[in-house]
């Protein structure tokens, strides 16, 4: 069905784009996924009229990892169905065509680590499709919102080229695309740094801890394989992308996705959703490639969680470990933001009350109440997994019946207890061990006719399931650890007549769904789980009722189209809302062009920032931050040549402006021809001369020593942070403290200032990443540097107009106002001229400090020097007299008269920041680099 509302928020029609939506039309977020809520709704009714049909058609499937598996002979005869169910989108999207030929559906490729088929091969070029299903095929089957393509292995190794031609061929019938991979990348990667590295540590069972040589060998070749699998997957998804597509990858297996496919192409849409629990901080730091599998995720739009707790777990990974910004929409780096919320999937709710109406199903249900009558059933369903608590569960039913000698012949517990990895050691040790637990409680408590445990070590069929949920008492879920649970999910669709009661382990992630209606237990905690036994199976009918109809509404409202639907329109939603901020950020700096003006002009002014701008890296690959070497900042080493050159240059003014004291500049610059301005430009000195300030004269300092009071009383209380004390500011610096008492510390320092010791004075307290600065009002290097141009040309340093100015820094907001001061004003008869006013003549110049002088005492001044307006009229092509004359009697307030500054001559670049006032951007110190390298070698070309 083509909905009535796509017309409305369409507004530039391509192929597979519906959701390109128009922010005038609607101005707030929720106004857009209220919008696109409605259309789903809309799409979903009409697809479920059209499906009316096949409303009895059942797709035998098995869960990954939550439910479970297909015997043989229900999976052959339900391989065709569900093949036809992956494809059926096919028909509708035939069908709904836009008048210009357009599709009205969004193409959605999903991307998995395998394929919802497996393929056997049957020739050299034929192949047999089977069933091969996991939870997310059961949550995707039902979404006829988009034009699904599924991207993944498909579980075989195919070397040659026939077979790969051919089983492609095969697959893309069914809207499959396969991803081949050899069975040393699979057995590295998937048995190896999936299964063995990430699968345990998402679930809190940590690194392996076999020979640690062994372990680091096999480590580093199974990432290897990681990262070459997650290659080859983005390659496939590259090759198959349209414009316009939203690509969803799915899970640990592929966390390196959303890098390589943004690597590709920029403007992609990606979204990335995990299936299992994600880790405490504390955890993930533990593994090797925390940082790089962390940034590569980040790369994503839109990043997924079944949990509020998952997705706070993964954003307090990316801030103390990654050191970046937790907000509470997700995380941010330097103006970019990674949405992070919580999703939690659903089921096909239908499909399980339609079931329980089958013949098959209602015969099920007789012969299962006439071998139990006279007792309670009680339920689990799980894999044979560690993470299951199986043992625990057991243990806790045995010590429920030695409590309760009355109900030893009155329950029975029936045990579902799925296969998986038979040929790993420590399966095999844990179905040893149930088997032992459950045979010895059998012999204790059985009978000759009875037996309170019923173990299969097997899958149910689909119609067998649903009886078994429909005849069950008590579900007992006792996951030490999981994702969500989807067992809990179908228990309790299962349950409109029986009204049973759901036993549900608090650290399985449906817990925070059905948590109101369920009874929460913590499964390592054996008496409780057997109290809560004995409370579910006593639990009075009218309460049983309300449970039960409070998770049958959620699990009717929440279904697995829900879920699939509401994060594909999160995720055209973040598109829409990174636009908004793209159009604010700055384009990169184009260095051809800046060098070719540069070699052009007559007289060249570089000013340039220190602090992660000319300092060289404190990290290296593969290790932390040092913070003793970021506190003793240091230049970059590659810089000194070039940086000789441009100082050495007569037509180049060189200029560092930094926050840093006066002390650190020395140290760095000292044997440099430059001008070194500290303090935000509060003081200044060419580096063959003596410290002048260029403070204003009313600067105000009384509030120094109780600002400092209160700057030393949160360091001590603050491990691994440090303050400074500069003349004309002091800062506080939290960077390497833990990053949420750091910020809870630099909130409760704010609120001593506000309210002590600055409430009346005349200060800017400005924040930075992790820091907090006390200046006085009227210390930015924007307001210092009219004075600071003044001082130079005063000093004969400068010898005609400067037409070309390059700005660079990693500046704090508050001293952009530096890129503000140059900014030319719109082309006026065909010239541009500075924006940068000339300021009136104030009573004050530079002055040198004498070295007597206390810290912030006051400072002798010079005298103002006359000037004609009618010689500052004069243009810059006059003769040397008017130059010399303009130099003599300029003062440092008239510093920007000396300018002569064309639009296309003025270059200025934030530097790591991608929210700034400046023209460009320069990513990193590095690229500061790459750039004064190249105009040094410019001058030598010239």
């Amino acid at each position: 069905m083509c909905s009535p509302y796509l017309d409305d928020i369409q507004t530039t029609k391509m192929p597979g784009q519906v959701y390109d939506y128009n922010p005038a039309i609607h101005t707030t977020r929720l106004e857009r996924l209220l919008r696109d809520r409605e259309i789903r709704r809309s799409n979903r009714s009409y697809s479920s009229n059209e499906d009316a049909r096949d409303a009895n058609r059942d797709i035998d499937i098995h869960r990954n990892r939550n439910n479970i598996y297909l015997s043989d002979a229900d999976k052959r005869s339900g391989d065709k169905e569900l093949l036809d169910g992956i494809a059926e989108s096919k028909t509708l999207h035939d069908g709904c065509e836009k008048k210009d030929g357009w599709s009205s559906k969004q193409r959605l490729l999903v991307v998995a680590n395998r394929l919802p088929v497996a393929a056997v091969r049957t020739g050299e070029d034929s192949w047999q499709l089977e069933i091969s299903a996991g939870g997310l095929v059961s949550a995707l089957l039902g979404v006829n919102e988009f034009e699904t393509r599924w991207i993944g292995w498909a579980g075989v190794n195919v070397p040659d080229e026939v077979g790969q031609r051919s089983l492609t061929e095969a697959l893309a019938e069914k809207r499959c695309i396969p991803v081949f991979l050899d069975e040393e990348v699979v057995h590295q990667y998937y048995n190896g740094y999936c299964n063995n590295i990430l699968w345990p540590l998402f679930h809190y069972l940590g690194l392996p801890q076999e020979d640690r040589l062994a372990t680091t060998r096999s480590f580093q070749s199974q990432f290897s394989a990681y990262k070459k699998a997650n290659q080859l997957f983005a390659d496939v998804v590259n090759e198959h992308y349209e414009e316009g597509d939203v690509v969803w990858c799915h899970d640990y297996h592929l966390m390196f996705l959303p890098k390589y496919l943004k690597k590709y192409n920029m403007q992609m849409k990606v979204g990335w959703f995990l299936h299992t629990p994600f880790p405490s901080s504390e955890i993930h730091r533990t593994l090797p490639s925390r940082s790089k599998l962390l940034r590569s995720v980040l790369a994503a739009d839109l990043v997924g969680f079944h949990t509020y707790d998952y997705a706070r777990h993964f954003v307090s990974a990316c801030t103390r470990i990654l050191g970046l910004e937790g907000t509470p929409e997700g995380v941010e780096d330097q103006g970019k933001l990674t949405r992070v919320a919580a999703f939690p999937i659903g089921i096909d709710s239908s499909r399980f009350i339609r079931a329980l109406e089958l013949p098959q199903v209602k015969e099920h249900i007789r012969e299962l109440k006439e071998r139990f009558a006279g007792r309670k059933v009680m339920l689990g369903v799980d894999r044979l997994d560690m993470i299951k608590g199986i043992p625990q569960k057991i243990l806790a039913f045995e010590k429920f019946l030695e409590e309760n000698p009355v109900w030893q012949d009155k329950v029975v517990l029936l045990q579902i207890a799925v296969p998986t990895r038979t040929d790993v050691p420590e399966y095999q040790k844990l179905t040893c061990q149930v088997h032992e637990i459950v045979g010895r409680i059998n012999g204790r408590f059985g009978t000759l006719t009875a037996v309170p445990i019923h173990h299969l070590d097997r899958s149910l069929d689909f119609h067998a399931l649903c009886a078994l949920y429909a005849v069950t008492d008590v579900a007992l879920v006792t996951s030490l650890r999981d994702g969500m649970n989807l067992v809990s999910y179908e228990f309790v669709a299962c349950q409109a007549e029986k009204k049973g009661v759901l036993i549900l382990s608090e650290f399985a992630g449906a817990a925070q769904s059905l948590g109101a209606g369920a009874i929460l237990v913590n499964p390592w905690n054996i008496t409780e789980v057997a109290a809560s036994i004995g409370y579910a199976l006593t639990l009075p009918a009218d309460e049983r009722e309300k449970r039960h109809q409070h998770n049958f509404m959620h699990i009717t409202t929440h279904t697995s189209q829900e879920w699939a639907g509401t994060f594909v329109s999160e995720l055209n939603d973040t598109i829409v809302e990174a636009q908004l901020r793209t159009r604010q950020i700055p384009p990169l700096l184009p260095t051809r062009v800046a060098v070719e003006r540069y070699l052009q002009s007559k007289n060249r002014l570089l000013i340039l920032g220190f602090n992660a701008t000319l300092t060289e890296p404190v990290d290296t690959p593969g290790r932390r931050i040092d913070q003793f070497k970021e506190m003793e900042v240091k230049l970059h080493p590659d810089l000194k040549e070039p940086l000789n050159k441009l100082c050495n240059d007569p037509k180049t003014t060189v200029v560092i402006l930094s926050g840093s004291d006066r002390k650190v500049l020395d140290e760095n610059f000292g044997e440099y021809n430059l001008w070194l301005a500290a303090e935000h430009g509060m003081f200044l000195r060419r580096t063959k001369g003596d410290w002048m300030t260029t403070m204003p004269e009313n600067l105000h300092m009384d509030w120094v020593d109780s600002v400092k009071h209160v700057f030393e009383y949160f360091t001590e209380r603050t491990p691994r942070s440090h303050f400074e004390l500069r003349r004309t500011s002091l800062v506080w610096n939290y960077k390497h403290a833990d990053v949420e008492f750091g910020r809870l510390q630099a909130k409760d320092l704010l609120q001593h200032l506000w309210t002590g010791p600055i409430s009346n004075a005349s200060v800017d307290v400005v924040q930075g990443g992790r820091s907090v600065e006390v200046r006085a009002v009227g210390v930015t290097k924007g307001a210092a540097i009219d004075r600071i141009l003044g001082e130079i040309v005063h000093s004969n340093d400068v010898k005609a107009p400067i037409d070309y100015v390059l700005s660079v820094g990693h500046f704090l907001p508050k001293d952009e106002d530096i890129y503000t001061f140059f900014e030319p004003e719109l082309p006026v008869g065909g010239a541009t001229t500075s924006r940068a006013k000339i300021s009136k003549p104030r009573n004050q110049t530079a002055s040198k400090i004498s070295a007597q002088k206390s810290s912030f005492g006051p400072f002798v001044q010079k005298a103002p020097q006359a000037f004609s307006s009618s010689e500052k009229t004069t243009t810059s092509n006059g003769n040397g007299h008017w130059w010399s004359m303009m130099r003599d009697r300029l003062t440092v307030h008239e510093g920007s008269s000396v300018l002569d500054l064309k639009g296309e001559n003025y270059f200025s670049c934030a530097v790591g920041r991608k929210r700034s006032s400046a023209r460009y951007l320069l990513g990193s110190p590095a690229d500061v680099v790459s750039l004064l390298k190249e105009l040094a070698d410019s001058l030598s070309q010239s």
